[in-house]
């Protein structure tokens, strides 16, 4: 049986040719290329927007993907190569996502909400979404727990293989299989109400 997901969608497919690359490009970055780190921001930038939105971000995304970068290159030294650099870089997006729910969960507590505090409209995702397909598949997501929604979106958009899904949300890759499996049954009970 393959790792590869089946209809892995945009994003997905990457092989061993783009982990060279990356590890390419993180050489000529160190030796002083520029041009070399923007490669890499723009070879990674979509995979990391799309994670975000998917793990619940809908604010500050691009923030979100830059801040993940910054950190990423200010840490490049620490990347020892156990998993491609885009797997280490959705570890950082998602510690830097789990970092910034605490504080605002902490703001949260601390500040009363006030009837004006309602959101009133939808977000720019909710009015882009017509088709009503894709909006009963992004509740069925939404209804996943954190790290199955975290587990399923790196196989099925961005085509992971289950050891680099561990490595990325920090567990074993048979905790990954099974996390992926119990999303898969709940996605499809959801659909099939």
């Amino acid at each position: 049986m393959t790792d590869a997901p089946h209809g892995s969608g945009s994003g997905g497919g990457r092989g061993r040719g783009d982990d060279q690359r990356d590890l390419e490009l993180i050489a000529q970055w160190k030796a002083g290329d520029q041009r070399a780190a923007s490669a890499l921001v723009e070879r990674h930038t979509a995979a990391l927007a799309r994670f975000a939105v998917a793990s619940g971000e809908r604010n500050e995304v691009d923030e979100l993907v830059q801040d993940t970068f910054v950190r990423a290159f200010n840490s490049l030294d620490g990347f020892r190569g156990d998993s491609s650099f885009r797997t280490w870089l959705f570890t950082i997006e998602r510690r830097l996502l789990l970092d910034r729910r605490r504080a605002e969960k902490r703001r949260r507590d601390r500040l009363e909400i006030q009837e004006d505090d309602a959101a009133t409209e939808y977000d720019s995702l909710d009015s882009v979404v017509a088709d009503e397909t894709e909006r009963r598949m992004r509740e069925a997501v939404k209804q996943l727990s954190p790290t199955q929604r975290e587990v399923f979106t790196l196989r099925v958009a961005e085509g992971l293989s289950y050891k680099e899904i561990a490595s990325a949300v920090g567990t074993t890759e048979g905790a990954a299989r099974v996390h992926y499996h119990n999303a898969m049954r709940a996605v499809k009970e959801f659909l099939d109400e």
